[in-house]
């Protein structure tokens, strides 16, 4: 089942929490493996055949633009942000750049190992039920996370947020399919795409598959070294 031509690549945020690495470059650039995270994010993007990836800037947004001048595929297009706008924002003000089909949105900052997420979305969407389709990691997979779990899943796929309870299964791995249509309404300024996913789980459209194999969050220092230890 081919999956969406146009995708989202999140790159805009400061990445505060790799300390010093990002004082003079940003996270997007940070190397992983001897090649950038942003580079990982659109191999997988066109192997997955995507034709063109909208990138948002924002913090040292022109070494990214200056690191991504030279490659071929995707096409790359670019959303300036004046203001961090944080991942919904930063989506809805390139909303005219991604078109009126649902598309892939990728954090720049994911290593898996095993299945490949983009393939595992694009072969579970549903349009006619779904608003969103996020890319799951169990919580024993999910290497470099310190969290109790995001999500539960119920046996057709559907997602309920974590809420009171002590644990959840399930942690967001930064992949998703998302309808564009899903930002109506949303308001200007910057907010979290997690504005969008609880009004779509109120409707009942906010779906998950979960990955078959291991992920590393690469939000801080140590996280390098364990994608590493995946990529070998």
């Amino acid at each position: 089942m081919s999956g969406p031509a146009v995708a989202m690549l999140l790159a805009a945020g400061r990445g505060t929490r790799m300390g010093a690495l990002t004082a003079a470059r940003p996270k997007p650039l940070i190397e992983v493996g001897g090649r950038a995270l942003i580079d990982h994010a659109l191999d997988r993007l066109e192997a997955a055949g995507v034709r063109r990836a909208v990138v948002n800037l924002h913090y040292l947004g022109g070494m990214i633009r200056a690191h991504l001048a030279g490659r071929a595929a995707p096409e790359i297009v670019f959303s300036e942000e004046e203001a961090l706008l944080e991942t919904g924002g930063g989506m809805r003000l390139a909303r005219p750049l991604l078109g009126g089909e649902p598309v892939f949105a990728l954090n720049a900052d994911a290593i898996w190992a095993g299945a490949d997420p983009l393939a595992a979305l694009a072969g579970a969407w549903d349009g006619a039920r779904m608003g969103a389709l996020l890319h799951l990691a169990r919580r024993e997979d999910a290497l470099g996370h310190k969290g109790a779990g995001d999500f539960f899943r119920d046996g057709e796929g559907r997602l309920t947020r974590r809420g009171a309870a002590e644990a959840a299964p399930f942690v967001f791995t930064g992949a998703e399919i998302i309808d564009p249509g899903a930002l109506e309404g949303t308001p200007e300024g910057p907010f979290s795409l997690n504005l969008v996913w609880d009004r779509l789980i109120a409707e009942g459209r906010l779906f998950g598959v979960v990955h078959e194999g291991r992920w590393a969050d690469v939000g801080s220092p140590e996280g390098i070294g364990l994608a590493e230890g995946l990529l070998r």
